[in-house]
C-alpha cells in the first residue's frame, strides 16, 4: 500500500511539473527532401499521427526544401500546431535549406534546429517575388532602396499581408524573432544557421542526429499550454519510409503526370463513345480521368485552363468532321497550348508544367486526332459486309424469266424478287433494295 502511494505521488508530481515518462525508447524521423506539395503533406501528417498512436516521445522532421505550395504548407503547420507530442524540425544535412514554405514550418515547430552550412528564409510568396518593374531596388524608391519591395496590385498586397500575418502569429506563439520573420516574407531575407541562432530564429545548431538528441535531452517545450521536458538520451531513431500510398500520391500529383492522365482519360472516353463496346479505351480512360481529377483537386488548378484544353481538343476533332481549311485545327491547337500553360495556378517551379511537354503533346494530339479520327470515319463509310444490309448493291442471278415477281439466287440463298423490267432466266441482276423478304432487283445490263 505504501509503495502504491509513493508511486502515485511520483506520477502526480511528474505530470504537475510537466515531466513525461517515455514508455517508448525510439523517436520517429520523417525525411522531407523535396518541394512541399500534397504528397509531402500527407506523409508528414500521417507520420505525426502514427507517432502519437505509438506514444512516442517526439517526432523529428528532417527538412531540405526549396519551398512549395501554400495550401500544403498550411496543412503541415496546422498538424504541427495540433500535435500532442513535440515536433522538432531539423534542416539537414549540411548544404540543405528551408526556403519559403520551409521557413513557416520551422517557425511552427516546437524546436527548430539546423545543421552547419544550412540556411532558411526567402519566404516571400513566389508570385509576389516574381513580379515587379525589373529595376534594381535602389531605382524604385526609398523603400526599395532599403531592400524592401512594395507589391503593386491589390492581389499582391493581399497575398503578402496574409503571409506576413501568418508567420507573425507563428513567431509569437513559439517566442521567436518576430521582426526577422516578417522580413523573411516582405524582403525575402535569408539567414545562415549560425546567424539564425544568434537572432533567435532557431534554437539549435547540430551536425548529426546523435548531437540533436543530446541537445534536446532535458529541454523544456510547451505543448498546448503545458510544459514537457524532453528525455531523449539513448533513444533509437527510426526513419519512416514513404509507403505505397505516399509514393502513388507523389506520382499522380506530379503536374506533368496529372496532365497526361487527363489527356489519356479524355482520349479513352472519346474513342469509347465513338466505338461503343470497345470497353478497353473506356475503362482505361475512366480510371485515368478519375486519377487526374483527384490530382487536380489537391493541386492549384485554374479551371479556365481546363476549359481551354477541352475546347482545343474539341476544335481539333471538329476539323476532321467539318474541314475548315485548318481554321478549326489551328484554333484548337492554340486553345490547347494556352489552356495547358495556365492550367496550374502557381509559379512554384516544382509544380509547373513542362513547356516542351505541352508543345509535344499538343502537336501529338492534333496529329493523333486527325489521323485516328479520319481512319474511324473512313471505316464508318465503308460498305456493310455482313447482315441483310450487305445485300444492297450485290449481284444475283435470275433463276427464271419473270416480269414482275420471280426468284433469284443471291449470296448462296434463293430469294423472292421483284423487278420493274423483264428479266431473263440466268440473267445477272443487281439488288437495289429489300422489302421484307423480297428483293428489289434490276437487270445488271438493262440494254441486253
Amino acid at each position: 500500500m505504501a509503495r502504491w502511494l509513493r508511486s502515485s505521488f511520483l506520477l502526480t508530481w511528474l505530470l504537475a511539473t510537466g515531466h513525461v515518462l517515455a514508455d517508448v525508447d525510439r523517436v520517429r524521423l520523417l525525411d522531407v527532401s523535396d518541394a512541399i506539395g500534397p504528397a509531402v503533406a500527407d506523409y508528414v501528417v500521417r507520420g505525426i499521427d502514427a507517432a502519437e498512436e505509438a506514444e512516442e516521445p517526439l517526432v523529428i522532421l528532417r527538412l531540405d526544401t526549396p519551398g512549395g505550395l501554400d495550401a500544403s504548407m498550411r496543412v503541415i503547420v496546422q498538424r504541427i500546431l495540433a500535435a500532442e507530442i513535440p515536433v522538432v524540425t531539423w534542416v539537414a544535412p549540411s548544404g540543405a535549406r528551408a526556403a519559403s514554405a520551409g521557413t513557416f514550418i520551422m517557425y511552427a515547430s516546437h524546436v527548430a534546429a539546423m545543421a552547419p552550412a544550412t540556411n532558411l528564409g526567402a519566404a516571400t510568396p513566389v508570385s509576389i517575388g516574381a513580379t515587379g518593374t525589373g529595376k534594381p531596388p535602389a531605382e524604385e524608391g526609398d523603400d526599395e532602396a532599403e531592400g524592401k519591395r512594395k507589391p503593386g496590385t491589390a492581389m499582391e498586397r493581399k497575398a503578402i499581408n496574409d503571409a506576413t500575418a501568418y508567420i507573425h502569429g507563428l513567431a509569437e506563439l513559439r517566442g521567436r524573432n518576430v521582426e526577422w520573420a516578417e522580413r523573411a516574407v516582405t524582403e525575402a531575407a535569408s539567414l545562415s544557421a549560425e546567424d539564425a541562432v544568434q537572432q533567435n530564429v532557431v534554437d539549435l545548431v547540430v551536425a548529426d542526429l546523435d548531437g540533436l538528441l543530446g541537445a534536446l535531452d532535458g529541454r523544456v517545450v510547451e505543448i498546448k499550454e503545458r510544459e514537457v521536458t524532453l528525455a531523449t538520451d539513448g533513444l533509437e531513431v527510426i526513419e519512416q519510409v514513404p509507403d505505397w500510398r505516399s509514393e502513388l500520391l507523389a506520382i499522380i500529383t506530379n503536374p506533368n503526370v496529372a496532365y497526361m492522365l487527363m489527356l489519356l482519360g479524355i482520349y479513352g472516353i472519346f474513342f469509347e463513345l465513338a466505338n461503343p463496346g470497345a470497353i478497353v479505351p473506356g475503362v482505361i480512360g475512366a480510371i485515368a480521368l478519375v486519377l487526374a481529377l483527384y490530382a487536380f483537386h489537391v493541386l492549384p488548378v485554374n479551371y479556365a485552363g481546363v476549359a481551354l484544353v477541352l475546347i482545343g481538343m474539341a476544335f481539333m476533332v471538329a476539323e476532321v468532321f467539318m474541314p475548315s481549311f485548318g481554321a478549326l485545327g489551328i484554333g484548337g491547337l492554340a486553345a490547347f497550348v494556352a489552356g495547358s500553360i495556365i492550367l496550374l495556378d502557381t509559379e512554384v517551379a516544382a509544380f509547373s508544367l513542362s513547356l516542351p511537354l505541352v508543345i509535344a503533346l499538343a502537336l501529338t494530339s492534333l496529329a493523333f486526332m486527325m489521323f485516328v479520327t479520319g481512319l474511324a470515319l473512313r471505316q464508318r463509310r465503308r460498305p456493310v459486309v455482313s447482315g441483310r444490309e450487305q445485300l444492297i448493291g450485290g449481284v444475283g442471278e435470275a433463276l427464271e424469266a419473270f416480269a414482275g415477281e420471280g426468284r433469284v439466287h443471291a449470296h448462296g440463298e434463293t430469294w423472292s424478287a421483284r423487278s420493274r423490267v423483264p428479266v431473263g432466266a440466268g440473267q445477272a441482276v443487281r439488288i437495289t433494295a429489300i422489302d421484307g423478304l423480297v428483293l428489289e432487283v434490276e437487270p445488271l445490263d438493262k440494254e441486253s
